[in-house]
């Protein structure tokens, strides 16, 4: 078996920030890398795979050295490369993460993004500048924060002249249209794709709370939230913004692949605030919030159903607390939009 080296993570203080948003070029969001002028050496579609980049130092195919990213041929005519995303979900972008990871003689010495709102693929005249032309540096996180007001479909990404991207990771929050959701429409309201997120937690050492509101059921155990082995007396808990402010009708917390590490009981508390709560000031705001489920066991890879209490009326924060530690693999909270 090939030997296997998987790059290292952006600086912590970085890492921080980017952990704060999801990957909008995520492919589970619909995302998809629809053009590159070339792509001769590594295919467009790795530039948004969401594992970690690696490299096989022994492993080659029929075009040359086998990378895991986007590579182009080295150019030998005047221009540039670029590549074109299509998100799947319409979103406000915070930073992005031109990763060129295991890129070192072959890397892109500069690179520029631009975005557009087109619904259609954008022409040439519809492309709005996100980050200006840029030096990057090779085998590493190349990473730039962005103007968030806007939302935006499509993504254009100049290399300049030619060279590999491992991973663009595309940090934000989904923009959802809420009203074009009816207010009688029951919706998961902390789905992703309709733009919560994970603001706060204390732990998350095996996984991120954001992968609990992802689609689908978790393939993996690695792909929902999951604490380190408490060794000290409480317990962990995470707070999530739900997409719109809505009342909860049904809960559903799923502990698929959890078996001899899922949380023995849990609580949910709820709170309909328009305030921007910090990650400072979270975990003590959030603690005396009203119950919107009572502390209730839980069990072993097994989705668990609950009604949700009507007379909380409509929330816009919800606090996820376990004891006293482990892994959940998606929370479901159905309901619908409050009323204008």
């Amino acid at each position: 078996m090939s030997e296997r080296f998987i790059t290292a993570a952006p600086a912590p203080e970085a890492e921080d920030l980017l952990k704060r948003f999801i990957d909008l070029a995520h492919p589970r969001l619909g995302t998809e890398v629809t053009y590159a002028t070339d792509d001769f050496f590594a295919d467009k579609s790795r530039m948004i795979q969401p594992e970690a980049p690696v490299f096989f130092p022994d492993r080659f195919d029929d075009h040359g050295k086998w990378m895991d990213g986007w590579e182009s041929r080295r150019k030998r005519v005047p221009g540039h490369d670029f590549a074109v995303v299509k998100l799947g979900q319409r979103g406000r972008i915070a930073a992005v993460d031109i990763d060129t990871a295991f890129f070192t003689g072959n890397f892109p010495p500069e690179a520029m993004l631009e975005a557009s709102d087109s619904v259609e693929e954008p022409q040439d005249g519809e492309w709005t500048t996100l980050v200006p032309r840029s030096p990057l540096q090779g085998n590493s996180h190349n990473i730039f924060e962005t103007d968030a007001s806007l939302p935006w479909r499509w993504l254009r990404l100049h290399i300049h002249p030619d060279g590999g991207v491992a991973r663009l990771r595309v940090y934000g929050t989904v923009a959802k249209d809420w009203s074009l959701v009816g207010e009688d429409k029951v919706v998961n309201l902390s789905a992703i794709e309709n733009g919560a997120t994970a603001i706060a937690w204390n732990d998350a050492h095996y996984g991120h709370p954001a992968n609990m509101l992802a689609p689908g059921r978790a393939a993996v155990m690695a792909d929902g939230w999951e604490t380190a082995r408490r060794r000290r007396p409480g317990n962990d808990w995470c707070v999530l913004k739900l997409g719109t402010a809505g009342t909860v009708e049904r809960i559903h917390i799923d502990t698929r692949h959890f078996k001899g590490n899922f949380p023995d009981r849990f609580t949910l508390r709820a709170v309909r605030t328009d305030a921007d709560i910090g990650p400072a000031e979270i975990e003590a705001a959030s603690a005396a919030w009203p119950l919107l489920l009572p502390e209730t066991k839980l069990s072993a890879d097994a989705i668990a159903e609950f009604d949700g209490p009507q007379a909380l009326g409509p929330v816009s924060h919800v606090r996820l607390d376990i004891f006293p530690d482990g892994g959940v693999s998606r929370l479901r909270l159905f309901g619908r939009k409050a009323r204008v």
